[in-house]
């Protein structure tokens, strides 16, 4: 009998926290920061939704291995400037109207800032701000899926999974 899958995790030490990586079937389904208030419960939740369990190891398999050192360098990459897409395996552990959202932040150009209103509406739900907010909140995969790039409609910086201030770190990368 086959055992439960099982999320592999390993930890990037990035310039402004510890984010933690999660790989399933080859692909990224975690990179979320580790200081985030509900870290364990977004843990949790993506292993639910994926049926599968979350381990932190030391020792992974070859293509385990190549697919987290391709994330490392890639982000490392980004976090230096040098990188303005990523171009990683993603797997996405969420409802359909939250893939929806977060396949929509994916689209947003490098650098550019947009509300949540914007956001409902390039996803043709104008009157659904507040389940996109939901939704971008729920986002396990940071700076990958580029949700820091969501500000309030009137330009302030609004709520991020690891604080505001490496909100506007990564959108002073960026610039």
């Amino acid at each position: 009998m086959k055992g439960k899958a099982t999320i592999t995790t390993a930890r990037y030490q990035s310039p402004c926290g510890e984010l933690v990586v999660g790989i399933l079937e080859d692909k990224i389904c975690l990179c979320d920061w580790e200081c985030r208030p509900n870290h364990l419960q977004i843990l949790q939740r993506v292993g639910r939704r994926l049926g599968a369990k979350v381990e932190e190891r030391e020792e992974r398999d070859r293509r385990e291995e190549r697919v987290l050192t391709e994330a490392f360098r890639q982000l490392t990459e980004y976090f230096q400037g040098n990188r303005k897409e990523f171009e990683l395996p993603l797997l996405m552990a969420g409802s359909e109207f939250q893939k929806e959202v977060w396949r929509a932040l994916v689209d947003l150009p490098y650098s550019a800032t947009v509300s949540y209103t914007d956001i409902a509406e390039r996803i043709r739900k104008p009157s659904a701000v507040r389940a996109v907010a939901n939704a971008i909140g729920a986002n396990p995969l940071s700076i990958l899926i580029p949700c820091h790039r969501v500000i309030g409609k009137n330009g302030a910086m609004t709520g991020y999974a690891g604080g505001i201030d490496k909100k506007e770190f990564l959108l002073r990368v960026e610039k």
